[in-house]
């Protein structure tokens, strides 16, 4: 019910993968979602059942109401129900499973709206407590929601990101990328993320500015508009940074994965993330990852990424760097990618629903 195809960000992703993932013999799965998902996903369709509500779930107070009460009406005779968005509503069948992508709006306040802050904090906390068990992306969410609600931790299991083995089948090829989107002849660095305060583009168009624009190298911004949108659009059709930086805006997943695999690098800034799936998606691609030292990301990239603090001087030498190091890293991911797949997501889920129903 949560998941509005466009708008959630890296959770639709995490979903979609796993329903995909989960082992289709082992339950009779039925997804409840709002209006447009099926003609987003025709591909989970395929798989499962899938019921739409009325609406497209943009309106919080619309789909708060209905999951009290058409959602309820629907899960009538579940053995299990599964609650995808971080809540839990008042109204609701048991046993449960939530899954709790991150904490954001406890460490970065002042990057949520008002109303939707007053939100989180009554309603998450009391989600948390409801829930027969929490399923989180990471050890690092994990930890965060131990520490926030007083959860026991064996009532939290991580069930990892995972990436689909077709990725960037269908991707665009680089020579009608260069020519859509003018792109020129030069070498790319790109960062996909929606234009939210905490994803880190105005420190990386500082970068750009200081260090990496006299490099050559051209810096293509991708996503969804976010709460620092008109700042991040600002700088970056400045007089300094107009010439090196393209800011492309929403993309089709074809252009999406073919501007990863034709990228230097994919840089990732961001001071905070629960997984931070665009990293992983690099690796399958076979591009490289420069990545801030923030919440999550050491943890899901290890080695197999130059991981760095959130330092202007930090990041001057990044691309050298990590371009001087690249068969070491590709060689890496290419082990770590294993921890990372859509089956072994679904299969980690599938567990989770198994204790809950033991």
């Amino acid at each position: 019910m949560w998941c509005v195809p466009g708008a959630v960000g890296g959770s639709e992703d995490y979903l979609v993968r796993q329903l995909l993932g989960i082992p289709h013999t082992d339950f009779d799965i039925t997804v409840c979602a709002p209006k447009g998902f099926i003609a987003a996903h025709p591909e989970v369709a395929k798989i499962h059942r899938i019921i739409e509500s009325g609406h497209d779930g943009r309106s919080r107070p619309r789909r708060v109401l209905a999951e009290s009460t058409w959602l309820f009406a629907q899960s009538e005779g579940a053995a299990l129900v599964h609650h995808g968005g971080g809540t839990i509503p008042s109204r609701h069948r048991s046993p449960t499973v939530l899954t709790i992508h991150d904490l954001q709006y406890r460490e970065f306040p002042q990057y949520v709206r008002p109303h939707k802050l007053a939100y989180l904090k009554t309603v998450m906390p009391r989600s948390a407590r409801r829930a027969d068990l929490i399923a989180v992306p990471t050890e690092f969410v994990k930890q965060t929601v131990v520490d926030a609600y007083g959860i026991d931790p064996d009532c939290i299991v991580v069930v990892q990101h995972g990436i689909e083995s077709t990725l960037g089948v269908n991707a665009t090829s680089e020579t009608e990328l260069r020519e859509k989107y003018s792109l020129g002849v030069g070498p790319i660095v790109l960062l996909p993320a929606m234009t939210h305060p905490h994803k880190g583009h105005l420190f990386l168009l500082d970068v750009m500015e200081k260090h990496w624009k006299a490099q050559g190298v051209q810096l293509v911004l991708i996503g969804a508009a976010g709460a620092a949108e008109d700042a991040v659009s600002r700088r970056a059709h400045s007089a300094e940074l107009k010439t090196c930086v393209k800011k492309l805006g929403r993309v089709s997943k074809a252009d999406r994965d073919g501007l990863i695999k034709m990228s230097k690098a994919l840089v990732f800034p961001s001071e905070y993330e629960g997984f931070g799936a665009p990293v992983i998606e690099a690796m399958a691609l076979g591009t490289l990852v420069i990545c801030s030292d923030r919440a999550c990301l050491p943890e899901v990239v290890g080695d197999a990424g130059l991981v760095l603090p959130l330092n202007h001087d930090a990041w001057a030498g990044a691309l050298d760097l990590v371009i001087s190091k690249r068969s070491q890293y590709l060689e890496a991911s290419a082990q770590r990618l294993e921890n990372f797949t859509a089956e072994a997501s679904g299969r980690a889920l599938a567990e989770a629903y198994r204790t809950v129903l033991k």
